[in-house]
């Protein structure tokens, strides 16, 4: 009896597992696995779960085929536009100051301006050089300012700097992933892989799709939405002929023609909160109604109210839609965009406005179509790998250590359902090198038993018993097995935060897979162990 006592306490001491832990660690490790079961079933037959357990792997464009468009950021015309917004500065500020002036020109990449009277320069440029801000750098000020504000003999010139160009371009490149993330979700697309490459570029990937023709018709347009008077004082041809008033531009029409329109806007389309497709009552063809906020609305009603009979345009990206007549005034803040549309071109318009503008326009630099059949050549591709590591990696473990590999074994393959469980669970996309993150973390996991037991064979051999050799075992292995997989999640970290695409896909399966392997090491493999001695209360290790 007091043999039976002594290792029913050294059995106690090793485990450490009451019941309400070994049931947590057991619960878990199955919530977890449970989350990979949709993944086995068709998205029609997981679509009448619960929403909660409609989670799953996507797949990504190299396994399941679809469209990865490049685009690139029209640094050109960021530039054009923040000279045009310093040019309506100078204006707006001499104006307000009433400070005469001539010449008032956009010359290269700066905005000149000529002050008339020499009495008036010093002022002018206090005036001017109030348009310059300081721009912030990584550690505070940086010294630098967003425009160089030069002064010869009353000719005034103010020059962007190309900081706060290069920060701008920033800012519209942050601003157009917004919305082409916008776009694409109200497409209804699955899963697009949205992100910036470079200074300038934008990489949009979208699995499944194989035709990008639409992708590419949405997310080219800026839908720049303006509400402008026609200018009725001659008709485009005249003003062509001869020359447009100073305050109006000639535009071309999207069926055709030319309309002479106010450069002056009357609301702009970062007002709008709402546009729907939707069908005219009285002629019964596509149109797409919009609603204003508060200041849309008042603005647009007070602008209806003046020009009752007058035709207005509606303008597009520099195109007139429509110019209709305005009958009566439009007072609560809602109206409808008409222009020979069909059903789809409605609904693609809607969409463009309730997305919001771009910032820039964007131009498609590189194109490419993956086909779903390559796609299946990389997954039977992945799979092959996989079954041939994982049965590799069984075979080794059970031929080296016996009744231990197999408890290693059955270890390994729950770490590798807790792996496809945790994707499910965060919606991750799985790429080829994602497979490949998983084959390597099969190696970890198994490497991490390997130092258990040749740990456990080295106690062994100093003399120690069966079982305090296992405790020793799991025990001293810890610092070695933590230390190697700490350094191994920096890596997957590191190269998450730096990398794209398929870099990012591999990082978060690897550092996915070394979480669940500290687990099953730690606990289910010791689990499994403690009730193997429990049940058998060995004299040898069976290694």
């Amino acid at each position: 009896m007091g043999r039976v006592a002594f290792i029913t306490r050294k059995i106690e001491a090793m485990l450490f597992f009451t019941r309400w832990k070994a049931a947590a660690i057991l619960i878990a490790a199955f919530v977890i696995c449970l989350f990979a079961v949709p993944n086995f079933f068709s998205e029609s037959a997981v679509q009448k779960w619960p929403s909660w357990a409609q989670r799953h792997i996507v797949l990504g464009l190299d396994l399941q085929g679809g469209s990865s468009l490049l685009l690139e950021v029209d640094t050109n015309a960021v530039r054009k536009e923040r000279l045009q917004a310093v040019d309506d500065d100078v204006l707006r500020v001499l104006r307000q100051a009433r400070i005469p002036f001539t010449g008032r020109a956009i010359h290269g990449n700066s905005v000149e301006v000529h002050i008339t009277r020499s009495t008036d320069i010093d002022n002018a440029l206090g005036k001017l050089r109030d348009l310059s801000q300081p721009l912030s750098g990584i550690l505070g000020a940086s010294g630098q300012r967003s425009i160089d504000v030069a002064e010869n003999g009353g000719l005034i010139t103010l020059t962007p700097s190309d900081a706060a160009i290069t920060e701008r371009i920033r800012q519209a490149v942050d601003q157009s992933i917004e919305i082409i993330q916008r776009r694409v979700n109200e497409l209804g697309l699955v899963e697009p892989t949205i992100q910036r490459e470079g200074v300038d570029r934008i990489l949009v990937q979208v699995p499944g799709l194989q035709d990008p023709t639409r992708l590419k018709a949405i997310l080219g347009k800026t839908a720049k939405l303006d509400f402008r008077m026609v200018d009725l004082s001659m008709s485009p041809e005249q003003a062509a002929a001869t020359h447009a008033p100073e305050d109006s531009e000639i535009l071309e029409g999207q069926n055709g023609g030319k309309y002479l329109v106010e450069k002056r806007v009357l609301v702009s389309g970062a007002d709008l909160v709402d546009a729907q497709p939707g069908f005219d009552q009285r002629t019964n063809e596509p149109v797409v109604n919009f609603r204003f906020n508060s200041n849309g609305a008042r603005r647009f009603a007070e602008a209806t109210q003046q020009n009752v009979g007058k035709p207005f345009a509606i303008v597009l990206d520099n195109q007139v839609v429509s110019a209709p007549v305005i009958r009566e005034p439009i007072l609560g803040g809602q109206g409808q965009i008409s222009g020979s549309f069909t059903v789809q071109q409605a609904n693609d318009l809607a969409i463009l406005l309730r997305a919001g503008a771009l910032p820039a326009p964007l131009t498609v630099v590189e194109e490419r179509t993956v086909g779903p059949g390559l796609g299946q050549d990389s997954i039977l591709a992945g799979e092959h790998a996989a079954y041939v590591g994982a049965a590799l990696v069984v075979l080794f473990m059970f031929v080296t250590y016996g009744l231990f590999g197999l408890f290693a074994n059955i270890a390994v393959g729950i770490n590798v359902a807790m792996i496809f469980g945790v994707l499910s669970m965060l919606s991750a996309t799985l790429t080829l090198p994602g497979i490949a993150g998983i084959v390597l973390t099969v190696g970890i996991a198994v490497d991490s038993n390997v130092l258990i037991y040749e740990r456990i064979r080295e106690e062994v051999r100093a003399g120690r018993t069966a079982i305090n050799a296992i405790d020793a075992g799991f025990s001293r292995a810890l610092a070695t097995i933590l230390d190697s997989n700490i350094t191994t999640f920096i890596a997957a970290a590191v190269l998450f935060y730096i990398g794209s695409g398929p870099v990012r896909g591999f990082a978060v399966t690897l550092g996915v897979g070394i979480l669940t392997s500290l687990f099953t090491a730690f606990t289910l493999t010791r689990l499994i162990m403690a009730y193997w001695v429990r049940l058998w209360r060995p004299r040898t290790v069976p290694i």
